[in-house]
């Protein structure tokens, strides 16, 4: 496995379809980790798969999301990284972990590595977070790494919040 960034507790590391599919197809199951996505579950392990096998961000821009292992155990708890956004023309920052990793400070943890390597590896100026406004457990971890809220706004009656960080403001409030 190759890893791109490591802390004191987690290995972020390139999706890897043999070992992650089963993985992202229950992280993806769980009503309760998907309730403010946005996103549709995977209808299998095979369609799982077949998106991870079909995932090119890393090649396509230099860097992508990455899934996220304990460097304890090995287990996969998740991922977590940067998306660059054709559309907008934006990077976004994006997590999403078992139930059972919630509240460990994991999130935070693999957000900060993130954000350090967007902001100094890859040079960027700002990064942005997207969430519900519903999602106040997510709203706490974006406003702890320092985002500050830039507005908000209402879609199929869906409202929610984007923040900004600067690369400034990172680097004065490095955690």
């Amino acid at each position: 496995m190759k890893f791109i960034l490591t802390t004191e507790r987690l290995s972020l590391r390139y999706f890897n379809p043999e070992k992650d599919a089963e993985a992202m197809y229950l992280l993806n199951s769980n009503p309760n980790v998907m309730r403010y996505t946005g996103d549709t579950p995977f209808a299998s392990v095979d369609a799982s798969y077949a998106f991870l096998c079909a995932y090119n961000d890393y090649e396509k821009y230099g860097f992508g999301r990455f899934a996220i292992d304990l460097n304890t155990t090995g287990e996969t708890i998740g991922w977590c990284g940067l998306k660059y956004h054709e559309r907008g023309n934006f990077v976004d920052l994006g997590y999403r972990l078992f139930e059972e990793h919630w509240n460990k400070g994991y999130a935070t943890e693999a957000s900060i590595a993130s954000l350090n390597c967007g902001f100094d590896a890859l040079n960027l100026d700002e990064i942005v977070a997207r969430t519900s406004a519903l999602n106040t457990s997510s709203i706490r971890v974006i406003e702890k790494l320092g985002f500050t809220e830039s507005f908000t706004f209402s879609k199929d009656q869906v409202c929610d919040r984007i923040f900004l960080l600067s690369k400034a403001v990172h680097h004065s409030n490095r955690l």
